[in-house]
């Protein structure tokens, strides 16, 4: 039962759970450094790491070879899942979320779990195309629920 115990909070720590909650997190340059969890392979996954450097953030970078667990650990909502998870603050970020929406996530402090952009919406950060499609930034709210955080044409 203590090796369960040990294994358990050793996932807890090395995933950030458990680490703040975003009440607890406080407005301070540490609020813009996020985690990002993403497969090896991802390109795409590249590109918003970018493109979050580019808005002022300080990225870390951990490639697994499975996002499965760290979905869970975040309770992603079916549906929502995309190519990458990060953690800001104490909030979960999921897929494409444009760096604007995570500042403003991050200003404004509401009583979520995080942001997602479900699926790679053409467009969208680390997804530039020419014909861009329209997609929508999802707060995901203390008990899952859903809803729209932002729209982009």
């Amino acid at each position: 039962m203590i090796r369960i115990a040990a294994f358990l909070a050793f996932l807890c720590l090395s995933f950030g759970v458990g680490a703040e909650t975003p009440k607890e997190a406080d407005s301070s340059t540490d609020s813009l450094k996020v985690e990002v969890y993403k497969t090896p392979t991802c390109g795409c996954c590249k590109k918003w790491i970018s493109h979050l450097e580019a808005s002022g953030f300080e990225v870390e970078a951990t490639d697994l070879p499975n996002l499965s667990t760290v979905k869970r650990q975040h309770e992603i909502p079916h549906g929502l899942a995309a190519c990458h998870t990060a953690v800001v603050a104490g909030y979960v970020i999921e897929g494409h979320v444009p760096a604007a929406d995570v500042r403003r996530l991050l200003e404004e402090r509401p009583d979520i779990r995080g942001l997602a952009v479900p699926g790679m919406p053409r467009g969208s950060p680390g997804m530039e195309h020419p014909r861009p499609e329209p997609y929508s930034v999802y707060a995901i709210g203390p008990e899952g629920q859903l809803s729209v955080f932002s729209k982009h044409p």
